[in-house]
């Protein structure tokens, strides 16, 4: 196995902004424009943690009457990457299709003491606050509940795309060390939540430090610095 490979498929219902994740990773582009997906391929490298990995990416087809090629062509795939679009509701049910199909995979693989595959759901179109249908949370605890990673991204704002694709990698690199190790369970959900998460704050304590009575409250924080990964 060529450890510095990862194939990633990027999927989820169409116009969730599949591709336009895709592209910003691969060619730094933002299209407005939506032109439905049958299946395209892209190879680009990234170098994460201070090693370099070459990404297969495949961004597949959303609409129904093509989810039968999904399912046959790209389930031994590395890794998952689940849009959905907060402004669809409608959009995060359709996930559940896919995450059936993934299921059914990692089962399979587990059983052959294969490398479980890694999946990561992103709720896209961050920036499109005042279209907002579907909270944080609710994204948050549907990734939790099927042992996803979670993150909120935007293609045209260019956030979280980077970090989310990194952290695809890196988690990939920590189940294959684990399969390696013979340790084959995938780890619990709560485990999957990425460090930086609001709910997951905990302020750090000093020995003996007291808080001034005069000390100004910290600054609030922008949105968009807040929008970490959870």
């Amino acid at each position: 196995m060529d450890d510095s490979r990862i194939s990633i498929t990027v999927c989820g219902d169409g116009g969730c902004g599949k591709s336009s994740i895709t592209l910003r990773l691969v060619r730094s582009q933002w299209t407005h424009e939506y032109d439905p997906t049958i299946e395209d391929s892209y190879s680009v490298t990234r170098t994460v943690d201070g090693q370099t990995y070459h990404l297969a990416l495949t961004d597949t087809a959303g609409q129904e009457e093509y989810r039968g090629l999904w399912a046959t062509s790209n389930l031994k795939s590395d890794a998952f990457l689940l849009v959905y679009d907060i402004t669809n509701a409608a959009s995060l049910d359709a996930l559940d299709y896919f995450m059936q199909m993934i299921d059914m995979e990692t089962e399979q693989r587990l059983d052959s003491g294969g490398v479980p595959p890694v999946k990561i759901v992103a709720g896209n179109k961050c920036d499109l606050q005042g279209a907002r249908q579907l909270k944080s949370q609710t994204g948050l605890e549907w990734a939790r509940g099927r042992k996803c990673g979670f993150m909120e991204t935007s293609a045209r704002e260019m956030v979280n795309i980077e970090e989310t694709f990194a952290l695809l990698v890196r988690r990939v690199v920590e189940a294959r060390r684990r399969q390696a190790g013979g340790y084959t369970e995938s780890p619990r959900p709560e485990a999957q939540a990425v460090a930086g998460a609001p709910s997951a704050e905990k302020p750090t304590k000093e020995s003996g430090a007291t808080k001034p009575k005069n000390a100004q409250a910290p600054r609030k924080r922008s949105f968009w610095s807040r929008l970490k990964c959870w």
